[in-house]
């Protein structure tokens, strides 16, 4: 295929995908080039973004979203940003009358939010030369490559974990003003009004709030020439569940020829959680993931819980990050690196996947629940080949379970899409000296693709699957944690030797990344598992206020019971059947 431009429209449902999300734009912008002689990235960055024009005449570059929130989420960002300023003063009074004046305190911003207020006036550290030409995409009054550059120039090391409350404590990009959608109805934060059940969230989607949510995606998808799409970041574990669920019924309706790809985020740990609430969370797990995973081409839920029963195991442990589980600023990131590489695919400026082949070729037979694994970073010795990389893992996957559901590890897999992204400098085969015999299968192949599927296959043989090798890596800029081990060098891979504690010389400042997404027979008993945590839960009798606002009890029934169908379909006996509603029930 060639460079045509398909577009995607995002939609951000609930506070921890704000999170995921935030940190995935922010990678996105890193990776931006406004330079217009270099050549073009390998990814297509329009599929993404939008270009626009303030009242003033600035061309803007804006990501294409709609994210959506709780009254008092968003802190000090204003809903409707700073980009496109109309002039008009919004203290000018015509009343003549007494006129009380009540002042708010406002919330205080941490040290990266006040640098990128200084950026914005042109008045950034004093050791950085200016640029002045102009730059023909910006994210507002001032080139984000310039913020970059800046930014690490001034070597400004933000340490946030202890002052980031709410996602937009570390947003680095403009956004437009029809992205951010917030719902008055409930709170974000304090006891009452909070949206804590699957059917407030059902509830929530008529009147103004659909009427805003409908302007807003007609506003993004009017100017898509080929829209290939939707991807829906959309929190598992409250009422923006049964929201999301509502959303993506609402897509398929309305655009049911596109490709709508639905990840489902769930945060290791919630600050303010009960006993209760974490009942509600398990019933709300289990609605969403059957009601998104029916009305999307697939549905993967992203977490780094060890699991999603009321008795997880521990989070998993990556050999190169030092991340605290707890901390939604963390997990968060490692998140959204996973994604950036999960999402490549359909994001390729050539020989692009469109979406819906993406999805078809992985929900096959109604699997429409996919799981999402990752190596972060993937290890690499700094100046080795990737048959070297790949040959020290041995007879073990590199990659941790980022959607709960651990491999069976018996080489069964259904489909699956593999990537490999930030190899760039470093040798896709082996350099071997003539007549020097390759002393693997590995080091013999002429390419990387040929690498990397020789060695998925010898774990996965008979499976069909798909590889997709990037060269650009996952630029890390401020305010990404810093969260990588000693042994890592400044371009993520490992080092000979590891420096001293706390004498890196410098950041991290790229990573290389491996990540899976799979149809596996896994899915099914990790389902199975999920239907009987909440089966054996009595909402009328032990949390009646579940039901309040909905769904009917019978349609809960019937929407555990279509899980439980649904884990049916990844029994490795079922011989590729359509899984269906009206099969016969029998034991998990």
């Amino acid at each position: 295929m060639g460079s045509l431009c398909r577009e995607i429209v995002t939609l951000q449902l609930g506070h921890y995908s704000n999170f995921v999300g935030t940190h995935w734009w922010n990678l996105q912008d890193a990776s931006l080039t406004y330079d217009p002689d270099a050549p073009p990235g390998e990814l297509q960055n329009d599929v993404l973004f939008r270009e626009g024009q303030t009242f003033g005449g600035h061309i803007t570059y804006t990501p294409r979203l709609i994210a959506m929130d709780l009254k008092g989420s968003l802190q000090t960002l204003r809903q409707e940003g700073s980009l496109y300023e109309t002039g008009k003063d919004p203290t000018a009074i015509t009343w003549e009358g007494n006129v009380m004046v009540h002042k708010e305190s406002l919330p205080t911003k941490n040290s990266f939010l006040l640098d990128l207020d200084k950026l914005d006036k042109g008045e950034i550290l004093a050791e950085v030369d200016f640029d002045p030409t102009p730059v023909p995409h910006c994210s507002g009054t001032l080139a984000m490559e310039t913020v970059n550059s800046r930014l690490e120039r001034a070597q400004k090391g933000y340490r946030l974990e202890g002052s980031v409350r709410v996602w937009s404590d570390f947003l680095r990009i403009h956004l437009h003003p029809r992205t951010i959608s917030v719902i008055h109805e409930y709170n974000h934060d304090g006891e009452a009004h909070r949206l804590e059940t699957f059917g407030q969230g059902e509830a929530l989607l008529q009147g103004s709030v659909l009427e805003d949510l409908e302007d807003r995606l007609h506003f993004f998808i009017e100017e898509c020439d080929y829209l290939q799409g939707f991807q829906v970041l959309c929190d598992l574990a409250d009422g923006f569940s049964g929201l999301g669920s509502k959303v993506t019924e609402m897509l398929q309706d309305s655009y049911g020829g596109r490709g709508i790809l639905t990840w489902g985020l769930a945060p290791v740990s919630h600050p303010d959680t009960t006993p209760m609430k974490e009942l509600y969370h398990l019933l709300n797990y289990s609605l969403g993931m059957v009601h998104m995973a029916n009305n999307s081409s697939f549905f993967c839920p992203l977490t780094l819980k060890g699991g999603l029963g009321r008795r997880p195991a521990q989070p998993p442990s990556f050999p190169h990050l030092n991340y605290d589980p707890s901390l939604w600023y963390h997990s968060s990131s490692v998140l959204a690196l996973a994604l950036d590489s999960l999402t490549v695919p359909y994001r390729l400026r050539h020989n692009s996947t469109p979406m819906w082949e993406f999805a078809d070729a992985l929900a096959v037979s109604g699997r429409k629940v996919v799981a999402a694994y990752g190596a972060l970073p993937f290890p690499m010795m700094q100046g080795c080949s990737l048959p070297d990389a790949l040959g020290d893992c041995a007879d073990v996957l590199p990659w941790k379970p980022l959607s709960a559901c651990p491999e069976l590890g018996d080489g069964h897999c259904f489909g699956q899409s593999v990537t490999l992204k930030g190899l760039e400098g470093q040798s896709l085969v082996s350099q071997l000296r003539p007549g020097m015999q390759p002393p693997t299968q590995l080091h013999s192949l002429d390419c990387g693709e040929e690498v990397l599927a020789s060695y998925i296959n010898a774990h996965y043989p008979a499976t069909p699957f798909s590889v997709q090798l990037v060269s650009s890596p996952s630029k890390l800029t401020p305010p990404f944690p810093q969260i990588f081990s000693q042994s890592l060098g400044p371009q993520g891979f490992l080092q000979s030797q590891a420096p001293p504690p706390k004498k890196r010389s410098c950041a991290v400042s790229s990573l290389p990344v491996l990540t899976s997404l799979q149809s596996s027979p896994a899915l099914g008993p990790w389902l199975s598992e999920l239907h009987r945590g909440a089966s054996t839960l009595d909402p009328r009798r032990i949390a009646p206020s579940f039901l309040s606002q909905g769904p009917e009890l019978t349609d809960f029934q019937e929407s555990l019971e279509q899980l439980h169908l649904l884990a049916r379909c990844y029994r490795n006996d079922s011989g590729g059947m359509m899984c269906s509603s009206s099969e016969e029930d029998d034991d998990d």
